[in-house]
């Protein structure tokens, strides 16, 4: 039996990739040790690639930590720099790639009809509201919805609960886009429900990231969903190359419902999420449900995605909320889901974050399970709590990856400086990414405040303005701060030296974590 485990774990295809890579990474530095030793020609070579990589790093339009990071490789390492970069890291895709990815932009733009009487009235009721949002609809292409009901969950509990209960009520179709899919107490009756729903005559399609989820699931599982069913696909599967386009994830966390009713967020569809799991203390997670409009913004983020994985080209009119929910909404607020599309050169995630730091007047708060900002985002922080601004927030006590967590620390000294007051969330992990201001405005969504969050991956957000559901947020917030520690100056100059000394050398390098 022990023998039959052990056959089935070294024939997984996690560790097959996981071996070639390694050998790929070893045949390399073989290569580049031996010649480097009897071929001047060779060590020519070599140097002259690291002088492309560095003029092509300071040309390029890389976030300037980005390029710092990659140029001391290459000074500290300048025969296998160079070349290491020109494979891995020089963020261009093949012409061919690209045009292909292009596709999911295109489709974006295509289906972004903007209600400009909805865009007016906000920028007659407030400018500054009315600028972000104008800013997110040319960015994102997502415009900005009234008519839509928003529901704020504060935990991964709450929004499990109300998605099996909307799931149950589809009649239509369901479409779920996840990072990360894992059998177990979460999965398993949302999956029960799908396969009772296909049955039916449901239009069920799954999509999830291979890289989030290769962990989690067998080999092949999407045609285990086929098998009952359900539509599935997988993005960017993970293959044992060393090449650039595994950077790309779909990070993004999606579910609708006949097209009237969406659920985003933090959360995925593994068992910590809900607590059931324990990994690393008690597990923090937020989402929220639309209702109404807004809903269309996530069906095409969902629908460009599907098409151009699966290579087919959806009628996208026969998704919208309206068709199978013929009453209005009431108003609550305005409400624009947005999407990030890491090949467009447009940080949209980051844009929309910065905006909002540099715009609050009274306070914002902040959740994230990773704070290695950029240093735009660093100088917005520390002007605005300068300014007077009351800045706060909270970060995991028990992190998931002791290295991240070492980075996010490595900034605190600077933070508290300038009167950001920063907290570690004591039971365990946090992983929400939310940001509430001046009680009118709030973020939920998939993007984590770190390089790969804001330029790499996909991701969605909502963006909130007058809605309801922003004092739930604001009070999740405060009721979040209770049970987290503040992080004072005096902890963060008593941090011992060679403490200081790993975590800043983890921070030159986190651009490329």
């Amino acid at each position: 039996m022990k023998l039959k485990k052990v056959t089935q774990f070294i024939f997984r295809r996690v560790v097959i990739v996981a071996l070639l890579l390694v050998i790929q990474v070893g045949v390399m530095a073989f290569f580049f040790i031996r010649f480097s030793h009897y071929s001047a020609v060779f060590y020519g070579v070599s140097l002259f690639c690291s002088l492309v990589a560095v003029f092509a790093i300071v040309s390029s339009r890389s976030n300037p930590a980005y390029k710092i990071a990659w140029i001391i490789l290459i000074m500290s390492l300048p025969i296998f720099g160079g070349p290491f970069y020109l494979l891995f890291g020089f963020n261009k895709l093949s012409r061919h790639t690209r045009k292909k990815m292009a596709k999911i932009a295109e489709d974006m733009k295509r289906y972004d009809q903007l209600d400009r009487s909805v865009l007016s009235h906000m920028l007659e009721e407030n400018p500054v509201a009315g600028r972000q949002s104008s800013y997110i609809e040319r960015g994102a292409h997502c415009p900005p919805y009234r008519h839509t009901y928003c529901e704020y969950h504060p935990s991964g509990e709450v929004s499990f609960q109300r998605m099996l209960e909307e799931l149950e009520k589809a009649e239509h179709y369901i479409f779920l886009e996840y990072f990360i899919i894992e059998e177990g107490q979460m999965w398993d009756p949302i999956l029960e429900i799908l396969r009772r729903k296909a049955a039916a005559g449901v239009d069920v399609r799954v999509i999830y990231d291979d890289l989030g989820s290769i962990f989690k699931l067998p080999d092949g599982y999407e045609k285990l969903l086929e098998s009952y069913g359900i539509r599935a696909c997988v993005f960017n599967p993970f293959i044992p190359v060393l090449n650039l386009r595994m950077n790309n994830r779909d990070h993004r966390k999606i579910c609708v419902i006949d097209g009237h009713t969406g659920f985003t967020g933090g959360i995925n569809l593994a068992d910590e999420y809900i607590n059931v799991k324990v990994l690393h203390g008690h597990w923090k997670d937020t989402a929220i449900m639309l209702r109404g409009e807004a809903v269309w913004s996530l069906t095409v983020m969902f629908l460009t995605m599907w098409d151009f994985i699966r290579g087919e080209e959806s009628d996208f009119e026969l998704y919208r909320p309206q068709v199978y929910q013929q009453e209005a909404m009431p108003d609550d607020g305005y409400l624009q889901p947005f999407a990030d599309n890491p090949l467009d050169d447009e940080p949209v995630g980051e844009n929309v974050y910065l905006n909002m730091i540099a715009r609050a007047q009274q306070y914002v708060y902040i959740t994230t399970p990773y704070l290695i900002p950029s240093n735009e985002m660093m100088t917005a922080l520390c002007n605005a709590a300068r300014s007077g601004v009351d800045v706060r927030i909270i970060t995991p006590h028990i992190p998931d990856k002791w290295y991240v967590h070492a980075v996010s620390r490595a900034h605190y000294s600077q933070l508290v400086e300038a009167g950001v007051r920063i907290f570690e969330y004591t039971p365990g992990f946090i992983h929400a990414k939310s940001f509430v201001a001046d009680g009118l405005y709030a973020v939920v969504g998939t993007i984590n405040l770190d390089y790969r969050s804001l330029y790499l991956h996909f991701e969605c957000a909502t963006w909130m303005y007058r809605a309801s559901c922003i004092d739930d947020i604001y009070r999740d917030f405060l009721e979040t701060e209770q049970v987290s520690q503040e992080v004072t100056l005096e902890e963060c100059r008593s941090v011992p030296f060679w403490t200081r000394i790993l975590r800043n050398l983890l921070k030159m390098f986190a651009p490329l974590m």
